[in-house]
């Protein structure tokens, strides 16, 4: 499909293109945003199309498909590891076999571990741990990537070696 067709194709869905989008968000600027995300990802993908018949169909997979990654980018977001964990919420959680004590015993090793660690190396850590990627974390903390990279290299090397005793 040559990238004027591929082009005037997107631009008649587009009324479609909006109320998949609204069907998805339930909100108009959300709706306007995730059509612009789409078309201009399949504006950057165009020979990755292949099959000339179904455009609309990759458009609303594109669509879909870049909806639920902002879904899970929010939800990661949203839970991310509260320093101020108590005590309390661990004496909430069991082990199969039922030995609180020792359960109990290595979450606070563990988390005395991991609570020593510098705060500038340990938000990284944090959000890594919480589901961000490299990316996502120099993005959103104003470092470069290798950094990022760096100080999650060195709080995993850390860890292990304080750890590795821990069962």
């Amino acid at each position: 499909m040559e990238k004027v067709d591929f082009t005037q194709g997107i631009l008649a869905m587009e009324s479609d293109l909006h109320r998949f989008a609204y069907k998805l968000t339930s909100d108009r600027d959300s709706a306007n945003d995730l059509v612009q995300d789409c078309v201009l990802q399949a504006l950057d993908n165009h020979e990755k199309f292949t099959h000339a018949k179904n455009l609309k169909g990759w458009m609303f997979t594109i669509m879909r498909n870049i909806f639920v990654n902002n879904y899970r980018r929010t939800v990661r977001e949203m839970n991310l590891i509260d320093d101020t964990y108590s005590i309390n919420q661990q004496s909430l959680i069991e082990d199969e076999e039922g030995d609180r004590f020792e359960f109990a015993y290595d979450m606070k090793q563990l988390y005395r571990v991991i609570h020593s660690i510098p705060e500038d190396m340990k938000v990284p850590f944090q959000m890594f741990v919480a589901g961000f990627k490299y990316r996502e974390i120099a993005e959103k903390l104003g470092l470069p990537m290798g950094t990022v990279k760096s100080r999650l290299f060195f709080i995993r090397k850390r860890l292990k070696e304080e750890l590795k005793d821990f069962s």
